[in-house]
C-alpha cells in the first residue's frame, strides 16, 4: 500500500464508526494535539479519512481520527500508519513524528469486532493463524514504531488501552494530559497481552509492576505512569498540544542522525551484553564522526554560537 503524499488523509476502508471496540465510548471530535491545520482540514471520504498524515516544518504528524470509535485501530489502519512510519524513517525532511488522534481518546486498542463476528458466525479456528494475524499486525506496528529512524512522539490526549497503551509506550517521547490514562485490557476481554506487550512492559517498569498491569486490567493515570516512567510529561488538558509541538520543533532542529543511532542503542540494550552493546556504541560514534552534523555541533561549540543542525 504506497502511503499519502505529505499533507493529504490517508482514506483507509472501514466499516462504519459505529463499530467500536467493545466497551470503548464514542467521542466527539476534536483537533489532534500538534497536528497541523493541513491534517485536520482533509475532505472525508465516504467513509472518514481515518487515519490523517501531514508534514510540515520537518514534523510528519499521523493522526488517528475514529473519534466516534474511540480511535480503535482496523487492519487497513494499521496497514497505512506502519507505510507512514516506513516513509518518515526514509524522508530526509522529517526530522521527527507525532503520534495523534482526535476525539476524547488517544486510542482504545484494535478493532476486534471483526474477530467477534467471527466467532459469532462459528468459523473454524486454523493452527498458527491467530499467531500470525497477531505477528504481521499488532505486533508489526509496534516494530515500526521502535524501528523508525526518526524520534516519535506519542501525544495522549484520554484514554489508551491494549495496542494503543503499547503504541505509546513503543514511542520515544510520551506526552500526556492530567486526564489520561492507560489500560491494559487484554484479560478483561479474556485475552492473552499482545502488541508487543510482554516485551515492552517488564523493560520500561520492571516484571512485578508489569505482571499487576497486565493480570488486573486496572486503569493507569497519566501521574502513576509519570512516576513509574512511562510518560515524559503530564500537563493539563489545554497545554498538551503546545508542550507537544515545543517538543516536536526542538527535535525537528536536532541532529537527527545523532538521535537515530542513539534510539537504537537505547533500544537494543537491554537484549544485549555488556560486550556488545560497547561494541555497537563505538561503530555508532565512528558511523556519527563522519556527519555534518558532528562537524558542525563542535565548530559550534569551539566558536561559541548555537549549532544549525541539517539531521544528518
Amino acid at each position: 500500500m504506497s502511503a499519502p503524499a505529505p499533507g493529504s488523509a490517508a482514506t483507509v476502508p472501514a466499516a462504519a464508526d459505529a463499530t467500536a471496540s467493545p466497551g470503548a465510548p464514542g467521542a466527539a471530535t476534536t483537533p489532534a494535539p500538534g497536528a497541523s491545520a493541513q491534517a485536520t482540514s482533509a475532505q472525508a471520504g465516504p467513509l472518514g479519512n481515518t487515519v490523517l498524515h501531514s508534514v510540515e516544518g520537518g514534523i510528519a504528524t499521523i493522526t488517528l481520527n475514529r473519534p466516534d470509535a474511540a480511535n480503535a485501530i482496523q487492519p487497513a489502519m494499521r496497514d497505512v500508519i506502519i507505510e507512514l512510519l516506513a516513509q518518515a524513517d526514509a524522508d530526509p525532511e522529517v526530522r521527527v513524528v507525532v503520534l495523534a488522534s482526535n476525539g476524547r481518546h488517544f486510542c482504545s486498542g484494535a478493532d476486534v469486532t471483526g474477530i467477534a463476528a467471527s466467532r459469532a458466525q462459528g468459523a473454524e479456528k486454523r493452527v498458527t493463524d491467530a499467531m500470525r494475524r497477531i505477528m504481521t499486525g499488532a505486533q508489526r506496528l509496534v516494530s515500526s514504531v521502535l524501528d523508525c529512524g526518526k524520534p516519535v512522539i506519542a501525544v495522549v490526549q484520554g484514554p489508551a488501552a491494549g495496542l494503543g497503551a503499547h503504541l505509546a509506550y513503543a514511542s520515544d517521547l510520551v506526552v500526556a494530559a492530567d486526564n489520561a490514562f492507560f489500560v491494559e485490557s487484554f484479560v478483561l476481554r479474556g485475552l492473552v497481552v499482545d502488541a508487543g506487550g510482554a516485551y515492552l512492559l517488564p523493560r520500561r517498569i520492571g516484571m512485578q509492576r508489569a505482571k499487576e498491569l497486565a493480570f488486573f486490567g486496572e486503569k493507569l493515570p497519566a501521574a502513576e505512569a509519570l512516576t513509574l516512567g512511562l510518560v515524559n510529561r503530564v500537563v493539563p488538558a489545554e497545554e498538551l498540544a503546545a508542550t507537544a509541538a515545543g517538543l516536536a520543533e526542538r527535535l525537528a532542529g536536532a541532529a537527527t542522525s545523532a538521535i537515530a543511532l542513539t534510539k537504537r542503542l537505547f533500544n537494543e540494550s537491554p537484549d544485549v551484553d555488556r560486550a556488545a552493546a560497547f561494541l555497537a556504541e563505538g561503530m555508532a560514534q565512528e558511523l556519527q564522526s563522519h556527519a555534518h552534523d558532528s562537524t558542525e555541533g563542535v565548530t559550534a561549540f569551539v566558536q561559541r554560537r548555537s549549532p544549525e543542525y541539517r539531521g544528518y
